[in-house]
């Protein structure tokens, strides 16, 4: 009979974001993990494998439980157009917020992992591509009600949308000013009337 856990795994798979967002993936060890969860490294194996999928299942938590529970919110609660903003708003927010500017975990991920692991990589291009998509259902939605302009195609400003966020995220690390911030997206709203 195997035994029961004796550590709460979500408490601990918090534990292990934490640690990777803040050090970044080759900057942490197992040890470094073991440590911040609070678990021995043979019970970090048991529960959760290796260093790699353990960051899998950091990186998954992360997504479902920022952008997806996000967007599905914004978008069931919103106007089109006003989705976009709060969402864009709420992003600002979040990373002024954060006095250790970790910035996004996903982007993180996006600049370290990927050009180096084609599993990760395919990973963070479906999640990027579900922002895209975020932004694109919203916009279409916005252009059929008259909310939004339809000088550009929905799939542009999608893609625009996607790297204003990409780059807000980025820029927040190094210099989180919220007149910078604003003014990255700012154009972008008036793109959207």
């Amino acid at each position: 009979m195997a035994r029961p856990r004796e550590f709460d795994e979500a408490a601990a798979l918090e534990a292990a974001i934490r640690c990777f967002w803040t050090r970044g993936y080759e900057a942490t060890s197992v040890r470094d993990l073991a440590l911040a969860m609070g678990i021995t490294g043979a019970s970090l194996y048991n529960a959760f494998g290796d260093k790699r999928a353990l960051f899998g299942l950091a990186l998954d938590h992360y997504i479902k439980r920022g952008f997806c529970e996000r967007s599905a919110r914004l978008e069931q609660q919103l106007p089109p157009r006003e989705a976009i903003l709060t969402f864009f708003n709420e992003i600002i927010d979040l990373s002024l917020s954060d006095p250790e500017r970790k910035g996004c975990f996903i982007v993180n991920a996006a600049l370290e992992v990927a050009p180096h692991d084609p599993e990760f990589k395919a990973v963070l291009a479906e999640v990027q591509g579900g922002m895209e998509g975020f932004f694109r259902r919203c916009i279409s939605a916005g252009q059929a009600q008259g909310s939004i302009n339809t000088s550009q195609s929905a799939d542009d400003l999608a893609r625009l949308c996607l790297g204003v966020l990409m780059g807000l995220r980025v820029l927040a690390r190094s210099r989180p000013e919220r007149e910078l911030l604003e003014g990255l997206v700012r154009p972008v709203f008036g793109l959207l009337k």
